[in-house]
């Protein structure tokens, strides 16, 4: 069972995985959440699409004055080494990871930053496992209520970052 991890959920401001403008972790030790941590980030590229705002509600309005990818991420490697001081062993949890491990890795690369061969765990390909057939769909807000989780803001990243530290916590 996996009891030590980092929940982690991307928003993006346009189609480019590298456009990332908010981020949500929920650090999880010993199955408990020991930590949170969400902030908006100045996109790159800078613009938004009309997909992406209906999705999650965020504009320029809300990342104009926001940090670049490298100080969040900073911020984001304090608190987890926080908690995990040897935090190159703990893995991350994202619910289809594919997409949520694109971004890092294409925010590192746009901001030309060493890329540390992060693992993850894909919640998402463990639900469809888990429960099959059994649930209408494998949406996260629909593999959280069968968790147990109630996701009452789906698309805001800390939101769906504690849905995916639930989800893990169930079925990883």
């Amino acid at each position: 069972m996996l009891r030590d991890f980092i929940a982690i959920d991307f928003e993006t401001a346009n189609e480019h995985p590298c456009s990332v403008c908010s981020v949500g972790i929920v650090i999880v030790k010993d199955g408990l959440v020991a930590d949170s941590y969400y902030n908006l980030i100045h996109p790159e590229p800078d613009y938004y699409t009309y997909c992406c705002q209906r999705v999650h509600g965020l504009s320029a309005c809300d990342t104009n004055d926001a940090p670049v990818f490298p100080d969040v991420w900073a911020e984001i490697e304090k608190h987890i080494e926080t908690i995990f001081p040897d935090s190159a062993l703990i893995p991350f949890v994202a619910h289809n990871s594919r997409f949520d491990e694109g971004c890092l890795k294409a925010v590192f690369r746009v901001y030309q930053m060493d890329y540390p061969d992060y693992r993850f765990f894909d919640t998402l390909a463990a639900s469809r496992r888990w429960f099959g057939r059994s649930l209408p769909n494998h949406q996260l807000q629909t593999v959280a209520f069968a968790c147990g989780f109630d996701l009452k803001r789906h698309h805001h990243a800390l939101a769906d970052a504690e849905a995916c530290a639930a989800i893990a916590l169930s079925i990883l």
